[in-house]
């Protein structure tokens, strides 16, 4: 009879304790956090925040967009009407600064041209405000640098664009640089490029030297990224060749670039990138097989396969889910205090690849170490 009692006792206290827990979950700072939605504010509405961010903002469960910030008052209407983004959440490129007394808006997205990213970045953490910034992050390294050390400075987040390291068969690939279940690495591919060239003054600016043009920056950089998380490894050394075709069109900016990326363990990195070919392969090769992406920066994922008859196929769906997603991941990580998944520090990385790049390109190929952190 006793332990009849006890062990009713024990089911009402467990049920007891069960139902307290749950009611402590609830209240807990991590749930308030995870129901707490980030306040983003994109600084540029040219095409990507147009066609990708700013739908991907409506599909988000942890972040919303609240403000807008651009250097072209006449967008304004449409993005105003569209979003229902009042007025007080609104800034010219030159006002920037007066976001730090906007509750509204914990983060900025920036969007803007390369050349603009560390101005802008400046100007926000300064504000109190955690960036998040499309890739490049920036000229070179020497302003990657700078970034970190303001976001730093400020005690605010700062979270690059790669939205191909929130994609899932990416982050198989990241995995498999440590696993390595094909043995050793040998060599691997990265190509990216499109063909043809957009129409329109958002996007006049990718012809101009001055301010980040060319396929080096826009398309390259997936490139060096793909190859440095295949690997697992920081490249040492590079050689780069500009072949450009239309020079009557790419003024002083590189229409194809290709290059050759030098890890430790004698791994070797072979990588073109071009705004006058079709380009979207990441290949790996190994001592007893290799795997594949093609496309490897695909808007709705990632398809690929392997030695071995494994198949990757896409799983985000539809775009703009993968934005949505990298989004979702960076709002968390400011809610939940902790550090975001590609921080400042993985783009200033791959900035020094591109100086050693461009340096290597001027002088037709000759051999360029690349500078450590």
């Amino acid at each position: 009879m006793t332990g009849d009692r006890n062990r009713g006792w024990t089911r009402r206290q467990a049920l007891r304790s069960m139902a307290l827990a749950g009611a402590a979950a609830a209240w807990s700072p991590r749930s308030l956090a995870q129901e707490r939605r980030i306040g983003v504010a994109l600084v540029g509405l040219g095409g990507y925040a147009k066609g990708l961010l700013a739908p991907a903002l409506e599909l988000t469960k942890h972040c919303r967009l609240a403000g807008l910030v651009t250097g072209s008052p006449d967008k304004l209407p449409e993005w105003q009407g569209k979003y229902g983004i009042p007025d007080r959440n609104v800034y010219s490129y030159e006002d920037f600064h007066r976001i730090a007394d906007n509750p509204d808006i914990d983060a900025v997205y920036i969007v803007t041209p390369n050349h603009l990213h560390k101005a802008h970045a400046l100007t926000a953490a300064a504000a109190g405000k955690h960036v998040w910034c499309e890739k490049p992050m920036a000229m070179d390294a020497a302003e990657g640098e700078a970034m970190v050390k303001a976001c730093r400075d400020h005690k605010v987040q700062l979270a690059i664009g790669y939205r191909m390291q929130h994609e899932p068969n990416t982050r198989r690939f990241m995995a498999m640089a440590t696993e390595r279940p094909f043995g050793r690495i040998i060599k691997l591919r990265a190509d990216a490029g499109w063909f043809g060239w957009r129409d329109g003054a958002d996007e006049a600016w990718r012809l101009d030297p001055a301010r980040g043009g060319g396929a080096m920056y826009d398309m390259g950089v997936y490139c060096v990224n793909a190859a440095r998380y295949s690997t697992g490894m920081e490249p040492v050394a590079v050689q780069a060749w500009d072949e450009t075709v239309r020079r009557e069109l790419f003024k002083g900016v590189d229409e194809t670039m290709r290059f050759r990326l030098e890890f430790p363990e004698d791994i070797v990195a072979e990588c073109v990138t071009s705004f006058g070919r079709n380009l979207n392969t990441l290949q790996v090769d190994c001592e007893r097989g290799w795997y594949t992406m093609s496309p490897f920066q695909g808007y709705e994922g990632n398809r690929g396969r392997a030695s071995d008859g494994t198949v990757f196929e896409p799983q985000l769906g539809k775009k703009p889910r993968m934005q949505a997603e990298q989004m979702d991941q960076d709002a968390r990580a400011i809610l939940e205090n902790r550090a975001p998944r590609v921080p400042g520090e993985e783009g200033v990385r791959d900035l020094r690849v591109l100086d050693a790049v461009f340096a290597s390109a001027k002088s037709d190929g000759k051999r360029v170490e690349i500078a450590r952190g």
